[in-house]
């Protein structure tokens, strides 16, 4: 099992930017995929970003492509989110999961307790 653990949101203005960064506890972490999905009030949770064990391979949701980037740094066992040209509809609680690589929910099996990022107009 890998322990998961959120931080960076905050509140910022649209267009403004965000760094998430996801830390990680688990000697196995280096060796699954990492996502960012995210839950606005009264949504599912979506699928935001995704990236491969060796952080060659990302996939994106349209909504955040070109505007939110994914990396990692294994030695680190953290895996970021930058996000830039924020807009209200990025308002949402974000969740970072660990798991095989896919784009769905069920692709991951730990998850983080979320941060808020809020995105005022």
């Amino acid at each position: 099992q890998i322990q998961l653990v959120e931080s960076g949101g905050g509140l910022v203005q649209a267009g403004g930017s965000l760094r998430l960064s996801c830390a990680a506890s688990g000697r196995t972490f280096s060796s699954v995929a990492v996502a960012w999905f995210r839950q606005a009030p009264g949504k599912e949770r979506e699928f935001v970003a995704t990236i491969s064990w060796g952080g060659r391979i990302t996939d994106y949701a349209d909504s955040v492509k070109d505007r939110f980037t994914i990396s990692r740094d294994n030695a680190k066992n953290t895996v970021y989110l930058q996000m830039n040209s924020l807009k209200p509809e990025d308002t949402a609680v974000y969740y970072c999961a660990a798991g095989a690589y896919g784009i769905i929910r069920s692709d991951y099996t730990d998850w983080g307790q979320g941060t808020q990022v809020t995105v005022s107009s």
